[in-house]
């Protein structure tokens, strides 16, 4: 293709698109990322988090060590308040990972550098057209793009969305908070409060100067862009004083609005990430719902353009992401209700912790909000199935030819699996080598998924690239060429 034609384009160079190029790259799609943003730096060091799932997703890509090593490790999943721990989990990374996403971003741009994505930055994209054929992205400066899919990553406030027609139905905003780094005159009050209004915050960053606070203030359809005397006046409606605050770093404001988008496709043009779903941050959710949005539509995305599936498979990226996305919004709304204060709230709050601290609770709760819970809709045509089929495939250390290896090791170039435990004779697979990998391994071990505990070992699994499992049962059985060709295309002529 020429500089001026792309088999996709994606609008937002975030999490969100970044992944997505990652993950279309590795198949061989040729990607590019258009971002208005003059270069990866963000205005202040927004605080973050890798939840255990996406932990794994990285894991499973070959890349988690490159964030493990620049954050720090904890329990920081939790539930209005709540702490949740997750270090009982049969999982090799029971615990969520805090990291600013400015970091992460550096982390995944230089990945997606290294696969050769095309980032065009400082570049403001103005509308497109699409129809049967493909998408033109109109650009800044007069140029255009043309691409055969269109992938809208840029944000709440998509323009993607918006041109793409796309409904945006949900909540309006009941409250707003500022969030800001800054300096103070006055040693403030440390650590995490809550009013009528929600939460209030102050604590200290790494430098030793500044102060990172998110200070709530009442709704009242805020649109112009924060400043420094609005801060002054949130702190003092919150603590009395404002402590001095002086000499601002960056200023935001976020509301609780609360919204999704009735379809994430429209034709050749697709939402992931904010632009498909925006949300109050509590339990810091949305980055991890961008990523795995990524993740579940990059190898579909590419089948379809590479002509291995029909464009049929895309409409699964919709009926799997979409309901995950919902339920992350009801969990914020609920929360976002708990960050207040009044003595009824308070009530609820304390009979909440004690519900949390019991067993079965805190593991159904964390697996939730930490992602390791998610269960596809699959079925294997004789109703639900193994406990396996929709959900993530296990990080088993199995026994191979070539030595001992991680499944995730397996899911490194982003293809397909198919472990056979049996070691029977059944389906020839040669006519899907192409595009799946065949592994023969033996496990010793249990079994064992979050919230269900053990369960029965099977004699094979098909893992998708993004680590789900889509089919359980013996090389032999007849419905294993139907999950083959359903998810990964007919079979390659003899």
């Amino acid at each position: 293709m020429n500089g001026d034609e792309t088999a996709v384009v994606i609008v937002g160079a975030g999490p969100t698109g970044m992944m997505l190029a990652g993950e279309l790259a590795l198949a061989g799609v040729d990607v590019a990322i258009v971002e208005r943003r003059e270069d990866e730096e963000r205005q202040g060091s927004r605080v973050g988090g890798l939840h255990a799932r996406t932990i794994e997703i990285m894991d499973q890509r070959g890349i988690a060590d490159r964030f493990l090593s620049e954050g720090q490790t904890m329990q920081i999943q939790g539930f209005a308040g709540v702490r949740l721990d997750l270090s009982d989990f049969p999982t090799r990374h029971p615990y969520g990972l805090a990291l600013g996403q400015d970091r992460s971003e550096r982390i995944l741009a230089k990945w997606v550098e290294e696969l050769g994505v095309r980032i065009e930055r400082g570049c403001e994209v103005l509308g497109f057209t699409a129809d049967d054929g493909g998408v033109v992205v109109e650009l800044s400066g007069g140029r255009s793009l043309r691409a055969a899919y269109l992938v809208g990553c840029d944000g709440g406030r998509s323009l993607i969305r918006k041109r793409a027609g796309i409904d945006f139905p949900g909540w309006d905003p009941s409250v707003s908070s500022l969030i800001a780094e800054v300096e103070l005159r006055d040693e403030p009050e440390w650590g995490v409060r809550h009013d009528d209004n929600g939460t209030q915050a102050i604590g200290p960053i790494d430098d030793g100067r500044r102060v990172r606070m998110v200070v709530s203030e009442k709704y009242v359809g805020q649109t112009l862009t924060p400043t420094l005397e609005d801060v002054s006046h949130a702190l003092i409606s919150v603590w009395g004083t404002d402590f001095g605050v002086h000499s601002p770093t960056w200023i935001s404001r976020f509301t609780d609005m609360t919204r999704q988008a009735a379809s994430y496709r429209e034709g050749r043009v697709l939402l992931a990430g904010d632009a498909a779903h925006i949300h109050y941050p509590v339990g810091g959710q949305g980055l991890n719902l961008g990523v795995q949005d990524a993740v579940n539509l990059g190898w579909k995305l590419a089948q379809v353009v590479k002509g291995t599936s029909p464009e049929i498979l895309l409409d699964t990226y919709q009926a799997e992401r979409h309901p995950v996305a919902a339920r992350v919004l009801q969990s914020t709304m609920a929360q976002t209700a708990l960050t207040r204060s009044d003595a009824r709230i308070e009530a609820l709050r304390g009979f909440l912790n004690e519900l949390l601290g019991m067993d079965e609770p805190r593991k159904r709760f964390a697996a939730m909000s930490s992602g390791l819970d998610i269960r596809y809709d699959i079925r294997d045509g004789l109703g639900e199935g193994h406990p396996l089929l929709g959900r993530r495939m296990p990080d088993l250390e199995l026994n191979t030819a070539e030595g001992r290896v991680h499944v995730f090791a397996l899911l490194h170039s982003a293809r397909p699996v198919f472990v056979d435990f049996g070691g029977t004779a059944g389906l020839d697979m040669a006519p899907w080598a192409d595009r799946v990998d065949v592994v023969d391994a033996v496990y010793r071990g249990c079994w064992e998924l979050p919230v269900l505990g053990e369960v029965a070992a099977p004699e094979g699994v098909l893992i998708r690239p993004d680590g789900y499992v889509v089919w359980v049962g013996a090389r032999s059985d007849p419905g294993l060429p139907h999950a083959l060709t359903a998810w990964f295309g007919a079979p390659a002529a003899a």
